[in-house]
């Protein structure tokens, strides 16, 4: 009998892992349900199968929301990006109460809370939302500012969205759409996100002059950073 164990990802919850001795390679499989089964060798050290996991997380994300797979918040629910911390906590009072602090942000909810109730979950989720897009019009239009006038590259006006598709767009009138979803990005990516959409107030297009002028305010890394981005997606 395959021997079956527990690895708790930050993101998915638990992931069942079963351990097969005829198993060459890891093979991981998204249950009608969302959850997650993996079939490993024996001997596998969890650091390998962790790191198989961020490798496909962008495309176990996507299979598990065609699944229909539960949002999963609860009081364990994080997100910890560099300009944006979420956490949920007991609170206090009757009713849910949000406590901010910087890039700190806390649910504070009633402590008989039931996360399975129906429409809970979906209320949750926007109140994450906007809690995202409130942090986002601090930052962004400040950040943008430095950057135009650090590229030289100037912009009619900056929008900040809740766009599920684009990290961010630009009119022919120079007006900028930015996704609050940037705030879960790293710093360096944010800035790349940004400065791609000033480009395109001078090069309405991604041809070869788009590009090389990126690249210099990216130094020299704006097709690698445009890789490493595809490992995100917005939320």
């Amino acid at each position: 009998m395959a021997e079956i164990f527990l690895l708790t990802d930050s993101e998915f919850g638990d992931i069942h892992i079963r351990i097969n001795t005829r198993a060459r390679n890891l093979i991981m499989k998204i249950q009608p349900d969302g959850s997650i089964l993996m079939t490993v060798p024996p001997g596998v050290p969890e650091k390998k199968i962790r790191d198989f996991i961020d490798t496909y997380r962008e495309a176990i994300r996507k299979k598990r929301q065609q699944c229909g797979a539960p949002e999963g918040i609860d009081w364990n629910y994080v997100i910890d990006a560099p300009h944006f911390r979420f956490t949920l906590s007991e609170g206090g009072k009757a009713g849910f109460q949000l406590r901010t602090k910087g890039r700190e942000i806390t649910l504070l909810c009633p402590p008989e809370t039931d996360f399975t109730r129906e429409g809970i979950q979906a209320w949750l989720h926007n109140v994450v939302q906007e809690a995202l897009r409130e942090r986002a019009k601090k930052v962004l239009p400040q950040r943008i500012a430095f950057l135009s006038e650090l590229s030289g590259l100037g912009y009619k006006s900056v929008k900040i969205n809740v766009s599920k598709g684009r990290w961010g767009s630009c009119s022919t009138r120079k007006d900028i759409n930015l996704s609050c979803s940037l705030m879960l990005l790293p710093g360096h990516l944010i800035d790349y996100v940004i400065l791609h959409e000033l480009c395109h107030t001078v090069e309405m297009n991604h041809s070869e002059r788009f590009w090389s002028l990126l690249d210099r305010f990216t130094h020299g890394c704006a097709k690698k950073q445009r890789e490493e981005l595809r490992k995100y997606n917005t939320f």
